[in-house]
């Protein structure tokens, strides 16, 4: 069973960081595209951050450039989010995404409507507040 489960949220406050971990089971993703997105109440989903497995290339979207970084463990199975500098714009629900076509990971967060064959956790929630 394809599986991808999300840890890592919480509470933080303005200008704390947090690591996100998306863990992988039930698939050899070796090939697969993995990304973050979030979604805050009433607005649409955003591609955060997104890795391909092919060379590590990677993309931010532009409201977390400088403060997020993504990295992966193929080894693990595990892609990790680490989030620095948190504002409370960043709050929502974080979930991690895979694309078993191995697209660009522009390509990936930036398309509004993603394959139906992509695998998505459950989300982890992340609030940033005083």
């Amino acid at each position: 069973q394809l599986q991808l489960v999300e840890s890592g949220g919480g509470l933080v406050q303005p200008g704390g960081s947090l690591r996100l971990s998306c863990s992988a089971s039930g698939f050899r993703w070796d090939y697969w595209t993995i990304g973050w997105f979030r979604q805050a109440p009433g607005k649409e989903r955003e591609g955060v951050s997104c890795i391909t497995a092919s060379d590590g290339t990677t993309y931010y979207a532009d409201s977390v450039k400088g403060r997020f970084s993504i990295s992966r463990d193929n080894v693990k199975k595990i892609v990790y989010l680490q989030m620095d500098s948190l504002k409370p714009e960043d709050t929502g629900v974080y979930y991690c995404a895979a694309d078993p076509v191995g697209p660009s990971g522009q390509i990936m967060c930036q398309r509004p409507d993603p394959p139906s064959d992509n695998v998505w956790g459950q989300g982890t929630q992340v609030t940033v507040s005083s």
